[in-house]
């Protein structure tokens, strides 16, 4: 047979591989081949050899040196994608160490780096003063966190756009003045009151998100202009006298001085929270195995609510060594529900991180980037209202102070120490529980022993600084192992 029109044909076994048939064949005008034919070993295996297909798609060593791996170092180094429940499933609890291990590799720790600071926090303070840990003051930095963690709620949605808002302070401090002075000084209904101050809030953010999603202005800019502006409308609306008293037992102030007296209450919360969990959990697991897609074991799931059902009813346990559960705390639960569920379960949150991943992207595919952008600063003009308004039930008045002082950098501290990322598609609005927790621990502490305003604003600039600067490593970590 001529040997311009022979082609290898070898018959493997199933679920064999069959190795590419290398051949190079001679020229029709009798010239010899050329030096690169391969000829069969001498160990008697089959010579690889190859002629291109006479439909003139390309020989399967042509496809072979197209993918030809360039930097064979960087693809060794490189991190392979496994899913961490077909770790657990498959290891056990040694599929978790592996996980951490590929997370600490890849600059994916979450909320770990927090909890550890929580913990660490909590023992110096505990061993400088055993009131520390106590029900009362554990009791106060719930509910004082509240107004912090309301406003980081915001701040959080409008950094996972890789974006920022500095008028959150001055918002704040205007949504407290609207309700004394609609309620105190012209009568009006508290509780409409309430909704104009909110509404208002929305409203403000919206204005920002407009001149930057829809005008073209830096939110830098924006916002800063914003933080000047509406801090001269508060003092406006508050007039000569400056402060303006508001009725402790009304609904404002009930926002920060009720509690649910009743230990059911706590205990019955804690057991709501871990049933909620552990029917979420599950009923997602079946969906996934449904669908063939990993699935957590129900073992691992048992476990998690076993933890959470730890933390929970430990809570509960001191929330009732004082006066009860908190209204503020309750609130603050149900707000971060409903938002980590928007932006984890619905279309909109899926465009918010998409966003924050690329602008360009999102638009291809068909995003409104302008109203997606003017909606979450209005989400973040809201939150900063709800949150002046526990300020405002906290201290039982509206005053030229409020939204001034270390509130902003306080509430952007708490975003990023919670976990959310600077650079934006990076969070999650539960970091604002742990990251507001953190900062008022830390107040609280240093208030125990009677240590000095400036030496607090040293030293929380200090834990925001080491934040950032583990945010900045975290990504290019993550960019190196091709994860970001």
């Amino acid at each position: 047979m001529d040997k311009t029109s022979t082609q290898a044909e070898e018959t493997t076994a199933p679920g064999e591989e069959t190795a590419p048939a290398k051949e190079t064949t001679a020229p029709a005008d009798g010239t010899s081949a050329p030096a690169e034919e391969t000829t069969a070993p001498a160990d008697g295996t089959p010579a690889e050899q190859t002629t291109a297909p006479a439909d003139g798609t390309p020989a399967p060593a042509e496809e072979a040196a197209s993918h030809e791996v360039v930097n064979a170092e960087a693809a060794h180094d490189a991190l392979t994608a496994v899913d961490p429940r077909l770790l657990v499933r498959e290891q056990g609890l040694l599929g978790y160490w592996a996980e951490f291990k590929r997370k600490v590799h890849a600059g994916d720790l979450g909320s770990i780096p927090v909890v550890i600071g929580l913990a660490v926090i909590a023992v110096v303070f505990q061993l400088l003063n055993s009131n520390f840990l106590s029900a009362k003051n554990l009791t106060d930095i719930a509910v004082t966190m509240v107004g912090t963690g309301m406003m980081a709620v915001g701040i959080i949605f409008v950094l996972l756009l890789g974006e920022i808002d500095l008028s959150v302070g001055s918002v704040s401090g205007v949504s407290g003045a609207i309700v004394a002075v609609l309620s105190v000084t012209h009568g009006m209904n508290e509780w409409l009151a309430l909704l104009v101050a909110l509404v208002s809030g929305a409203a403000i953010g919206a204005l920002h998100g407009f001149f930057f999603a829809r005008i073209g202005a830096p939110a830098f800019a924006v916002t800063l202009a914003g933080l000047l502006f509406w801090l001269g409308f508060m003092l406006q609306l508050l007039g000569d006298n400056g402060t303006i008293n508001l009725d402790g037992d009304g609904v404002v102030g009930q926002l920060t001085t009720y509690f649910f007296t009743d230990i059911a209450a706590a205990y019955g919360l804690a057991a709501l929270a871990v049933a909620a969990y552990f029917l979420g959990a599950f009923t997602d697991n079946r969906r996934r195995a449904a669908a063939g897609i990993p699935s957590r074991p129900v073992a691992d799931i048992v476990l998690r609510s076993v933890l959470l059902a730890v933390v929970a009813f430990a809570a509960a346990y001191m929330l009732n060594q004082d006066r009860g559960l908190p209204l503020a705390l309750v609130i603050f639960l149900v707000v971060l529900v409903t938002t980590d569920f928007v932006l984890r379960r619905t279309a909109y949150g899926r465009k918010i991180f998409a966003l924050g991943g690329s602008v360009e992207a999102s638009r291809r595919a068909g995003i409104n980037v302008t109203a997606v952008r003017v909606s979450v600063f209005a989400l973040a003009g809201f939150f900063a209202a709800a949150g002046g308004l526990f300020w405002a039930s906290k201290i039982a008045a509206a005053n030229q102070s409020a939204g001034t002082g270390d509130l902003l950098m306080n509430v952007i501290a708490a975003a990023v120490i919670g976990g959310t990322s600077l650079f934006g598609g990076r969070g999650r609005t539960w970091n604002a529980l742990l990251g507001a927790l953190v900062i008022v621990s830390i107040q609280y502490g240093l208030a125990l022993e009677g240590i000095r305003t400036p030496v607090v604003y040293m030293i929380t600039g200090g834990v925001l600084l080491a934040t950032v600067v583990i945010d900045s490593v975290t990504r290019k970590t993550q960019r190196t192992a091709g994860r970001a």
